[in-house]
């Protein structure tokens, strides 16, 4: 668990396009990783998405209005997806297989700085012209 009043652990600010979502957590991610499933390219309009996972207990403030969309997975499981009714970016979401855990988009923190991704999953649906690092531990469905 992370303490709170550290002066040590980061605060982030993620956001949606219109700025009138945002997400504020402190410290690290637990992991960072980037998913190939069709629902994540469904989600980004991208060929992945790139996620931040932090335990819930990281997540500081939620400041803005938000619309929930709850879909399944390709593993079978629910996801709640949390979003900006003005603009529609989804700026977080929970995992009903991680209870503990909450997922921030990594582009939603608009910083090239960032963690970089230390595994890629579902590359059974990954596109056949993106690869990523030999060191990235790669799952061709979710771990």
């Amino acid at each position: 668990m992370v303490e709170m009043s550290d002066p040590g652990h980061k605060t982030r600010d993620a956001s949606c396009a219109c700025g009138r979502l945002t997400v504020s957590v402190i410290g690290e991610p637990e992991i960072v990783s980037v998913c190939n499933c069709t629902a994540c390219q469904r989600r980004t309009g991208s060929v992945f998405g790139t996620s931040a996972y932090f335990d819930k207990t990281q997540l500081v403030s939620v400041i803005g209005d938000i619309k929930t969309f709850q879909r399944g997975s390709d593993s079978g499981r629910t996801l709640s997806m949390h979003f900006c009714p003005e603009c529609g970016s989804t700026v977080y979401w929970e995992l009903a297989m991680y209870p503990d855990l909450a997922g921030v988009a990594v582009g939603c923190f608009a910083d090239p700085d960032f963690t970089p991704p230390q595994r890629a999953v579902w590359t059974d649906k990954q596109h056949h012209w993106v690869q990523f690092p030999d060191e990235m531990n790669t799952f061709p469905e979710a771990p």
